[in-house]
């Protein structure tokens, strides 16, 4: 590999990480413009493991923003990404999939002087994310949620 195309896998790397650390602060931040910027025209997104839809993103995003309305307080923490690019490991093509397992306490209401409350709920996973290079740069493609565990306040 030469020293050109190492710097472009780099590049692309922390492009594609940055998309998905964007989509999670657009999540938590209830910016649903921003999430809808995220993907590419065709993007779609499948929350059916944790109880939501499967649709485009415009479906989704109106979805979320209803779903979400109820938890005043919200935050992904992603860790163990994992990206591929193209269909082997070591190509650096036009598309990536990105492996990121997920935990995320939502809060219901903040306390009375202002600070935040224990979780109301927490849960957690996997994203699978699929990102596909436009003329606009990196953009979601697909992401589909994979639920493994959630716990209620209690």
């Amino acid at each position: 590999m030469t020293q050109r195309m190492e710097l472009a896998t780099v590049r692309d790397r922390l492009a594609v990480d940055a998309l998905v650390t964007d989509y999670a602060a657009a999540v938590d931040d209830g910016d649903w413009a921003a999430y809808r910027e995220l993907f590419a025209p065709d993007g779609r997104a499948d929350y059916r493991s944790a109880g939501g839809i499967e649709a485009d993103v415009e479906r989704i995003a109106e979805w979320l923003a209803e779903s979400m309305r109820p938890f005043a307080t919200r935050q992904h923490l992603l860790v163990n990404r994992r990206v591929r690019f193209g269909a082997l490991d070591h190509e650096t093509g036009d598309t990536a999939e990105v492996r990121a397992d997920y935990v995320s306490p939502l809060l219901l209401t903040a306390g009375a002087d202002g600070a935040a409350n224990a979780p109301d709920v927490v849960c957690g996973g996997r994203y699978v994310f699929g990102a596909v290079r436009t003329a606009d740069g990196w953009r979601l493609d697909r992401v589909v949620v994979q639920e493994k565990w959630r716990r209620p306040a209690g």
